[in-house]
């Protein structure tokens, strides 16, 4: 386990850098444990995702971050705004995009929804109006400004959402879920959304239980399991705890081909691993399951050796899915 403790760097941080910090929080659910002992920093001006299965206490943390719930224990600071003493101050420089779609009045219009916001904030009419239209012009929806949101597609509503919640241009954005039921292409396209605010200078923490989307998108991660966190860092140093133990390997049929291909290449292996057909239609694919002590240069080389010819190799899972399997392993019910 890589305790928050040893992973955060917020004491060798300038406070004025530090957007959110986050120290011992716990919040019990009367028995329930959601949160054991958090503490975190996120920094100005990065994508922060909060990454981890179901349960994990990713949204628990986020609501205590926004104000929505009181932690238990310990404390916590958002732009230095205490959020259980001050939620409507803080409401004034964050920004929510939530998981669910439930948030709208679906008899009004994309426009009419915004201005309604808009005029929560403070805005008069017409100023509501025009921060409605900009809104709505920038993730996409302006052909459909006049129409009620109850006929918007699930990927419109979510990209409404994140109009909604930089309506005020946010200092900091909160972002739960947004993509986990989004198709590939709508959920990219939030992404774009959410990068182009923080290229802005907003501050985003992202929420998500999609392993793959967090490469290439956030600057760091930190990983929760069960209330506790795992592991809190950069995508690369989270990758470091990977160690990749199945590969698929597409072979060449060799001269003579023997009866049973699978039984002379796990014969050829001699006990470095186990191997086993990928599946019926791809007849030269094969899934290499490494032995503990077992190198991936190790049973390639003994397949070499009995004139076994490897056309290509990949791993089964991509590093992150590895090094998150192997931070949240033992931990299930």
């Amino acid at each position: 386990m890589i305790s928050s403790r040893e992973t955060n760097e917020s004491a060798s941080k300038p406070r004025a850098s530090i957007a959110i910090e986050a120290r011992g929080v716990s919040r019990r659910f009367g028995a329930k444990v959601a949160l054991d002992d958090v503490s975190l920093a996120v920094a100005r001006g990065e994508i922060h995702a909060f990454l981890g299965p179901n349960g994990a206490g990713k949204t628990t943390l986020l609501r205590v971050l926004t104000g929505l719930l009181g932690a238990s224990t310990g404390s916590v600071r958002v732009l230095g705004i205490d959020p259980g003493a001050s939620p409507r101050a803080l409401r004034q420089v964050v920004g929510l995009v939530p998981s669910g779609d439930r948030s709208f009045y679906l008899r009004l219009s994309g426009l009419e929804n915004l201005a309604f916001f808009a005029r929560l904030y403070g805005l008069n009419r017409r100023a509501a109006l025009a921060r409605a239209r900009a809104a709505l012009d920038d993730v996409g929806l302006a052909e459909s400004a006049s129409v009620r949101v109850g006929v918007y597609s699930h990927g419109m509503q979510k990209r409404l959402s994140v109009a909604r919640a930089l309506l005020m241009q946010p200092a900091l954005l909160f972002v739960d879920e947004a993509t986990h039921d989004l198709d590939p292409e709508g959920a990219h396209r939030v992404r774009e959304l959410v990068q182009a605010s923080a290229r802005g200078g907003t501050t985003v923490v992202w929420t998500t239980q999609r392993i793959e989307e967090i490469r290439g998108f956030v600057d760091n991660v930190t990983l929760l399991n069960r209330g506790t966190i795992r592991f809190s860092g950069s995508v690369p140093a989270l990758m470091a705890h990977a160690r990749p133990q199945r590969f698929v390997l597409r072979v060449l049929q060799p001269d003579g081909k023997p009866a049973d291909l699978t039984a002379a290449l796990s014969e050829a292996l001699s006990g470095l691993a186990a191997i086993e057909r990928a599946s019926r239609e791809e007849l030269e694919n094969y899934t290499l399951s490494l032995n503990a002590d077992t190198t991936l240069g190790d049973a390639l080389a003994s397949l070499h050796e009995k004139q076994f010819e490897i056309i290509s190799c990949r791993e089964e899972r991509s590093s992150i899915e590895e090094a998150f399997l192997s931070l949240t392993k033992g931990d299930a019910e």
